[in-house]
């Protein structure tokens, strides 16, 4: 099976469509969203429609909740992008002539995780699936690192953090390390228990501007890889909308 996993979108049509352009060139069987489709970016309503479109397997992010419910745990900027996003998702819904696209009802219906065999996929970790952060630092925080791994058959795909590389039950965290001048790094997954984070297509924060998404092949190898976009077309379009922080789009020209 030759899978593609795409995570933390945060409505950046520009990456969308980069990503999907090269997900069309690698023969993949499926692609699976981990979430986080909304929020930050100026262009849910259109990375929605995508995404219920291309992905045969989506699971809810935290943001995408937030804009189902009252956004709580988010700083100043992330809720006001939020309460932003779910009035162009409500102006979407009231508009549409068609009860299939309801976007709230799509998200409403997402589920937080799901299993194939061993393997499972969430947003945020195996423990909380919709909101825990497991950043690479968790390394020197063995005992969280332990509690999550015991609730892992073998293989977690996650999101959330942006930062892409595996964990490992040592533990250890490698860093998915893809060269200014490479598209692409391959590595062979363990073949014990392992975690992996995909990366973010519309936000990533490792100090690499592409998007980052994923290849994995019968899940023994990943394959990340880098996507360039018009990163300035989308922090324009953030930069034109007062309710929406100037810093969610200058810190897409840095990959922060």
């Amino acid at each position: 099976m030759k899978l593609a996993i795409i995570s933390d979108i945060h409505g950046n049509l520009e990456a969308l469509n980069a990503v999907l352009a090269d997900i069309d060139q690698q023969q993949v069987d499926a692609v699976y969203c981990l979430g986080d489709v909304v929020g930050y970016g100026p262009n849910p309503c259109e990375c929605l429609t995508i995404v219920r479109e291309r992905c045969q397997k989506v699971i809810l992010g935290n943001h995408d909740q937030g804009v189902l419910f009252d956004p709580e745990g988010f700083n100043v900027g992330a809720e006001r992008a939020i309460r932003w996003t779910r009035e162009q998702l409500e102006r979407h819904d009231q508009r549409s002539r068609h009860p299939d696209d309801n976007l709230n009802d799509f998200l409403g219906e997402l589920p937080r995780s799901f299993h194939e065999d061993d393997i499972l996929f969430v947003h945020g970790s195996a423990r909380r699936p919709l909101d825990e952060y497991v950043f690479p630092e968790d390394v020197y925080n063995p005992l969280k690192l332990k509690h999550i791994f015991e609730l892992v058959t073998r293989l977690v795909f996650q999101g959330h953090t942006h930062v892409p590389g595996v964990f490992t039950v040592a533990p250890e965290f490698v860093a998915a390390a893809v060269g200014p001048n490479t598209t692409e790094v391959r590595m062979v997954l363990p073949t014990t228990k392992a975690m992996i984070n995909v990366g973010s297509v519309g936000q990533p924060r490792d100090n690499d501007p592409r998007s980052c998404y994923v290849i994995v092949e019968d899940f023994a190898t990943v394959r990340y890889r880098r996507i360039p976009y018009a990163t300035e077309t989308t922090c324009a379009k953030i930069h034109g909308i007062a309710d929406l922080d100037n810093f969610l789009g200058d810190r897409l020209l840095l990959g922060r």
